[in-house]
């Protein structure tokens, strides 16, 4: 039984869902999750002339504009939880279950800033994020000692972050990267987690591919993986719709997660059948996202900004 068959997203409750008019109201739930607890250094009119990280003519723009980043994140964090000391982290330091918006809020407000803000802001930002790291270290269950700030953890979670938004991308995004588009892709990503204290890069598909073979032995999918899967498909509170709109997004996050990823959790990958059904839903999904959140305000903001003339 695949995760989210056991967790209750069927193929038919997925396309059900997707026809309903809960759907209607998915578009504000989202838009309140991701305004509820943001960066208050993030800005993008401003400073004139400033393109940021990567700039309007970057592959990361267009790719992080499209809502196909929600699936990816749903799968970054099934893959990080595969790795013991990732999440000890996350299940000693984090409030993610109880407050899950929020969190994930956080994410997506540092994602955009160093994406879309300027030079100053996302150097800033990371700084803050490499300043709460030091405060986030344990003993993980297996007796290991980690650390937030460890370069070689930190490179895990990034490397789990962008194959995921990469996969998604290839799956569900209205623009697919060509494969030189993808390696330009990895390569000016490592900007961000070099920033946060990140070493030894993987920056094209081959090096992500090859990253992913030798880090495979030291993952498990233990009790506390499990558990974050579990939730992430089928989280015990919150409203009707919030709850679905978390079930729909795990099925497609599951759906796109690497072979190998399924074999360490101990359950099999979805069937073709269930494959199929779960994209169409999720594809409806977005397409009604898209119509209802028009025009993305912060990219229209920072590309007037990277292509004004200096003050």
């Amino acid at each position: 039984m695949s995760a989210v068959m056991a967790a209750g997203v069927t193929p038919a409750r997925a396309l059900g869902w997707a026809a309903t008019p809960l759907r209607n109201a998915v578009g504000a739930q989202l838009r309140e999750a991701f305004d509820s607890n943001r960066f208050p250094q993030e800005r993008y009119d401003e400073p004139a002339g400033d393109p940021g990280w990567f700039g309007p003519d970057s592959v990361t723009w267009w790719v992080h504009s499209d809502l196909s980043m929600i699936v990816g994140g749903f799968g970054s964090l099934m893959v990080q939880a595969l790795h013991p000391l990732a999440m000890a982290g996350v299940a000693e330091h984090s409030d993610f279950k109880e407050r899950p918006a929020e969190r994930l809020s956080r994410t997506a407000s540092f994602v955009a800033a160093t994406t879309y803000g300027d030079s100053e802001t996302a150097e800033r930002l990371c700084r803050i994020v490499r300043r709460t790291h030091r405060r986030i270290n344990g003993i993980a269950p297996d007796g290991r000692p980690y650390d937030a700030n460890d370069p070689a953890l930190l490179r895990w979670v990034h490397v789990a972050e962008v194959s995921m938004f990469a996969a998604a991308n290839a799956r569900y995004g209205r623009r697919v990267m060509t494969p030189a588009e993808l390696d330009a892709y990895y390569d000016e990503m490592a900007v961000v987690a070099e920033a946060l204290g990140a070493t030894d890069l993987p920056r094209s598909s081959i090096e992500m591919a090859d990253y992913f073979t030798d880090v495979q032995p030291e993952l498990a999918g233990g009790d506390q993986a499990q558990d974050t899967l579990r939730f992430l498909a089928n989280p015990p509170e919150g409203d009707p719709v919030t709850r679905s709109v978390s079930g729909m997004f795990s099925a497609a996050a599951w759906g796109i997660l690497p072979t190998w990823a399924h074999r360490i959790y101990g359950r099999r990958g979805p069937g073709p059948t269930e494959r199929a059904v779960v994209a169409a839903s999720t594809q409806a999904l977005l397409a009604t996202l898209k119509a209802a959140a028009g025009d993305n305000p912060v990219l229209e903001q920072a590309t007037r900004r990277a292509r004004a003339t200096r003050v």
